[in-house]
This record gives C-alpha cells, sequence and structure tokens, in this order.
C-alpha cells in the first residue's frame, strides 16, 4: 500500500514553473532518492513535502492523511539539511533534545530517545560536547540523531554528504544504508551523487525541469533507461551516446532499425580495445586513468566519435596510442533524435 503519495504536484515562483504536476507514490519502509542536474527541482520537490513551501496545486497525503495544507510541525517528517543547521551553543544533547523539549515531552521519555539515538550513531561519548568540537561526520551524524528522536513517519535528506570529505562521505553512506534497515525508516534522500543514488536507493526518481523521466530501482534505470537523458545520467562514467551515421560500421545493429539521425548507446563495460588492425573500428587513445580496481580509456575513433572504455585489466596504452574497438551489441540501445528509445538489445 502507498505511503505516501504526490498527487498532481506543482510549484511556481513568479512565472517560472518549477514543479509541473508531479505524481509519485512512496511504500512504507521505502528508500527513495531524487537526482537530477542543477535545477531540475529535486531539492523543491523535498521542500514542498515538508511543508517548507507551499503547494501552488495537487495533493500530499501520508498515510491516508491529507498534509498539503498541514504546517511542517504538523506533518510528521524530520528534515537533515545539508548544513547540519545545529544550534552552536548548545551541546549535542541539547540540539538532540531541542524539538522534544519545545513540543513539552515527559523528560525521562527525552533522556531515553536521546540516549538510544546517541547510541545507534555512536554519539554517547559526545553527548556533552558542542559542534565545535566535533568533526564534520559527527554533527552531520547529530542532525541525523535529531531526527531519530522524533521518530517522524518519514525522514527526509537533503543532500547530507555532501560537505563532506570523500572518506567520511562512504563512511556516513554506509551508517545511513544502516539507520535505516534498523529503523525500518520510509525515506526520500536528495543528491546530485550518483554513487549514493544507485547503492541507497530502493527507487530512484530521476527528475529533469520539473517533470519525472523514470522512476525504478538503480539497475532498472541502468540497464533499460526510459530515453537518452535518462540513459547519459545514470552512470559513472555516463554512457557512450554516438550518431549511428559517425560510425557505420554500427550497421550491425540494423536489425533494432537505427531511424535516420538516431544514436546508439553503449555502457563504457560494453566498448573494448583490441589490437589496431582488429575490431570493428580504429580509435586513437585520448586519456587513460588509472582507478586500481578499474581502468578507464578514453578515445576519439577515425570518424571523430568519442568512447570511454571500462576494463577492469590494467594496461599499458599511454595517450596516442593506436587501437581497434570492439562493441558488445547485446547491450545496445537505440534512440531517436529525439533522445526517446526505440529499441535495445534483449
Amino acid at each position: 500500500m502507498d505511503y505516501l503519495q504526490l498527487n498532481g504536484i506543482e510549484k511556481s515562483f513568479g512565472a517560472q514553473r518549477v514543479i509541473k504536476g508531479v505524481d509519485l507514490a512512496i511504500r512504507k519502509g521505502e528508500f527513495v532518492v531524487f537526482v537530477g542536474p542543477s535545477g531540475c527541482g529535486k531539492l523543491t520537490l523535498l521542500r514542498l513535502i515538508a511543508g517548507l513551501e507551499n503547494v501552488d496545486r495537487g495533493s500530499i497525503r501520508l498515510d491516508g492523511r491529507d498534509i498539503t495544507d498541514l504546517p511542517s510541525s504538523r506533518r510528521d517528517l524530520a528534515m537533515v539539511f545539508q548544513s547540519y543547521a545545529l544550534y552552536p551553543h548548545m551541546s549535542v544533547y541539547e540540539n538532540m533534545s531541542f524539538a522534544l523539549e519545545l513540543a513539552k515531552a515527559d523528560p525521562a521519555s527525552i533522556k531515553d530517545k536521546v540516549e538510544r539515538a546517541a547510541k545507534i550513531l555512536n554519539l554517547s561519548e559526545y553527548l556533552r560536547r558542542t559542534p565545535k568540537e566535533l568533526s564534520g561526520g559527527q554533527r552531520q551524524r547529530v542532525a541525523i540523531g535529531r531526527a531519530i528522536v522524533r521518530a517522524p513517519k518519514v525522514f527526509l535528506f537533503d543532500e547530507p554528504l555532501s560537505n563532506l570529505d570523500a572518506a567520511l562521505r562512504g563512511q556516513t553512506r554506509i551508517e545511513i544504508a544502516k539507520l535505516h534497515r534498523d529503523l525500518d525508516a520510509t525515506t526520500i534522500y536528495v543528491t546530485h551523487d550518483q554513487v549514493e543514488a544507485m547503492t541507497l536507493a530502493d527507487r530512484v526518481v530521476v527528475l529533469r525541469e520539473g517533470v519525472i523521466e523514470q522512476v525504478g530501482s538503480p539497475l532498472e534505470l541502468y540497464d533499460r533507461p526510459a530515453n537518452q537523458f535518462v540513459a547519459q545520467f545514470i552512470g559513472t562514467p555516463q554512457m557512450n551516446v554516438v550518431n549511428a551515421a559517425r560510425l557505420p560500421a554500427l550497421d550491425a545493429l540494423a536489425a533494432l532499425q537505427v531511424p535516420d539521425g538516431g544514436y546508439v548507446g553503449l555502457r563504457p563495460e560494453g566498448v573494448r580495445l583490441v589490437a589496431e588492425g582488429d575490431g570493428k573500428f580504429r580509435a586513437r587513445v585520448d586519456l587513460v586513468e588509472a582507478l586500481g580496481a578499474e581502468t578507464l580509456i578514453y578515445v576519439t575513433t577515425e570518424q571523430g566519435a568519442q568512447l570511454v572504455a571500462r576494463q577492469t585489466q590494467r594496461c599499458q596504452l599511454a595517450p596516442g596510442s593506436r587501437v581497434g574497438i570492439e562493441a558488445d551489441l547485446t547491450a545496445a540501445h537505440v534512440f531517436d533524435a529525439q533522445g526517446r528509445v526505440v529499441a535495445r538489445a534483449e
């Protein structure tokens, strides 16, 4: 049964339509991630759910209750902000208990909830410290703990890891995933980081210009994108999308009926480098990124098409090297001139 329902949500700021009729249903206990380019409306949509912005048209229902016009304090939601938003003069304990104290909750109950949240987040020994005495990762955990003590129906995360360094992002991402499972929480998470989206989400919502382009599990979006935009947005590095006319050697895809002006999409792992005299076409190496566990090789074909290949084995290629290219057509996608999927290999 759908737990949180968005029906025909619209939002404008002046003459600018930011959210254009969004419909979305989220199940209880689900982890949903909003992704999309800057300005796509993902944060605005989160703020509409939170009650921090007013809905112009449409409705929001949570657990069978219409919350469209309710103030944020009565929606039974808790938001974790990108900037932590901690009170600098308060201790960790006071920051985490503040909302409950405002609600005049029982002091014994407040103490129990804060200590339980602190234990879950490994913050027990820091309860008497102020935010300035904590690392960035610890501050973010305090912000999450402040949400936990409220026991909301839905957790809302606004790019919570963007202010952390790479090592802390990885560690905190694991903690958020574990927390979601342990609390059996319903979570909506906004990010521009595809790794976060792919590793955390039960379902990913891809937005562009205030419209949902596709909703699905991370691998559904990766393997079966609805259009060229989703195909190139999901996946790092992004899918190779080339004009079929620039690579005549891809005529083997004729069975998929590439339309005039159409494009062929191949994931980097579907592009294999071979000796210059072999392969369907030849190319020049532009850049080699040796990442340890994998190697990314950027090439330009004789016809001017740019491709990136991903391989797990290491190589001795250098910029300027000449190579042959083999393409795994069993995982190819075909798009028309407008970027719509017209065929994909099965």
